[in-house]
């Protein structure tokens, strides 16, 4: 006859152990897995979500030409690199945010002089609350277009980040981010003119990169600039005055 076995028995529990503590180890979620990576990576992971790099970083890493469909792709995506500066950049513009509206409160003089007169110096704290809403919104901003790999919008939003902390006379955390914006606005605007060459909407650049590029279905054939001139036209030689003596008398004997 088997032995009976009891039913709050888990496997894998160790002898001497309460109903309850068995209880706790036979819930999937309290189990140790020890195929798990670090929480560190799983965070990084999950944040950075890297993906399978594209037609053009395959085609950039192996320095082969471009075509127009990995152009367009280029364009209207941003790599992991420009991603990666709009999600590390956007934590950072939140904190920003509040640390310099909190220093101007700090710091506001009061509305009120010694003599009783207004100071014109003062700021209402309500106007500075409404600025802390626009960085953070422009910091929520960066964040959903760094996320969807929008480049140029992810740009434009960085620059007007940075240009409102840089009037707020924080010159310090507003440089980077108007530096990190200008470079997504030239890597942006330099595709848009590969992906305009490569469609023959533009004249290739003597020299450039988008030159060498291949685009074996253009969209229209570029224009040839060079202009040959036709060859003029030679005028037939003289005839000798021996032979125009001569018709006349042949024409003399075919009468005859």
């Amino acid at each position: 006859m088997p032995e009976r076995r009891d039913v709050d028995d888990s496997e894998g529990a160790p002898p001497g152990l309460t109903v309850w503590q068995r209880f706790l180890l036979a819930l999937p979620g309290l189990r140790r897995h020890r195929d798990k990576a670090p929480i560190g990576e799983r965070l990084r992971e999950a944040i950075v979500k890297p993906v399978e790099p594209g037609t053009a970083a395959k085609a950039k890493a192996a320095d082969k030409p471009l075509t127009v469909d990995e152009l367009q792709d280029a364009v209207r995506h941003a790599d992991d690199k420009e991603r990666l500066l709009g999600l590390l950049g956007a934590p950072f513009a939140a904190a920003i945010g509040i640390l310099v509206i909190g220093d101007l409160i700090t710091h506001d003089p009061a509305a009120l002089l010694r003599n009783g007169q207004v100071n014109k110096a003062h700021v209402s704290v309500g106007l500075y609350h409404e600025l802390e809403l626009v960085l953070l919104g422009l910091a929520l901003l960066m964040l959903v277009t760094a996320w969807w790999r929008k480049r140029l919008f992810l740009g434009i939003t960085m620059a007007l980040y940075g240009l409102a902390i840089f009037n707020l006379h924080y010159w310090g955390f507003g440089i980077p981010y108007i530096l990190g914006a200008a470079w997504l606005l030239v890597r942006s605007y330099r595709l848009q003119r590969e992906l305009r060459e490569a469609n023959g909407e533009l004249p290739a650049r003597a020299g450039a990169q988008g030159r060498r590029r291949a685009h074996p279905n253009p969209a229209r054939p570029q224009p040839n600039k060079r202009y040959t001139p036709p060859p003029p036209k030679r005028s037939p030689a003289p005839k000798p005055e021996s032979q125009k003596a001569d018709k006349p008398e042949k024409k003399h004997k075919r009468a005859g």
